[in-house]
């Protein structure tokens, strides 16, 4: 311990490699959250119907996805999922269904709660008027609830980008997987896992800062109404 000396001239030396797998995370990440926005509304709607065809599939959506490991998901998809339909299947589409599905149950239940915090006034206006019920869910309720979904949506958006380095287990060349590799290739872990570190804190720390900004706007916003 007393020879190790910091080497982080090997970072710059293996940076397109570094950058490469950065690119991939960004790759994952942008899908999942596309994803997850737009299946997160559809789930998220279905788990507030009172209707039992939405609400019921729904919910067992949710809950499998949400009581469940992702890192268990994303090998099912790539080692078991493969048996059933019979076709092998990619690492990145394994990584890509399985925290993508994992994402949308985590978003839907932010969209359920989003919704659920409107006031029942914003229903019973939008009925009298004679809009039915999606209708109002559409024109009223969800413009609305997505205001006050953002900025969990936002924490969940950076659980994301965190949540792609598992794809790294089933050998997906994104951030993490780069940087293990190049470890074990000249054996100076210290500085490329550092430097891992610091990439994701990089991609990251951004969309925190936009979740204060937004949270505490929203804030101001809702003083001002009040």
């Amino acid at each position: 311990m007393d020879d190790f000396k910091w080497d982080f001239s090997v970072v710059f030396e293996y940076q397109a490699n570094l950058f490469r797998g950065l690119v991939v995370t960004f790759e994952l990440s942008i899908i999942i959250i596309l994803v997850a926005m737009v299946g997160g509304i559809i789930i998220g709607a279905g788990r507030f119907s009172k209707n039992k065809l939405f609400n019921w599939p729904a919910t067992a959506y949710i809950e499998l996805f949400r009581n469940t490991p992702v890192l268990v998901q994303i090998v099912w998809f790539y080692y078991a999922f493969p048996v059933l339909i019979g076709i092998q299947m990619e690492g990145f589409y394994a990584a890509l269904i399985g925290i993508g599905l994992n994402m949308i149950a985590y978003t839907a239940d932010i969209v359920r709660g989003g919704i659920q915090s409107i006031e029942k006034g914003q229903w019973e206006a939008g009925k009298s008027i004679g809009m039915g019920y999606l209708s109002v869910m559409r024109r009223v309720v969800l413009p609305q609830a997505l205001v006050r979904m953002i900025p969990p949506f936002t924490n969940r958006t950076i659980e994301a980008v965190k949540a792609t380095s598992l794809a790294s287990t089933i050998a997906v060349g994104e951030l993490l997987f780069e940087g293990q590799t190049l470890a074990n290739t000249v054996y100076r872990p210290f500085e490329l896992y550092t430097a891992v570190a610091v990439l994701y804190f990089l991609a990251t720390y951004p969309l925190a800062l936009f979740s204060y900004w937004l949270e505490a706007r929203l804030a101001i916003d809702g003083g001002r109404r009040l």
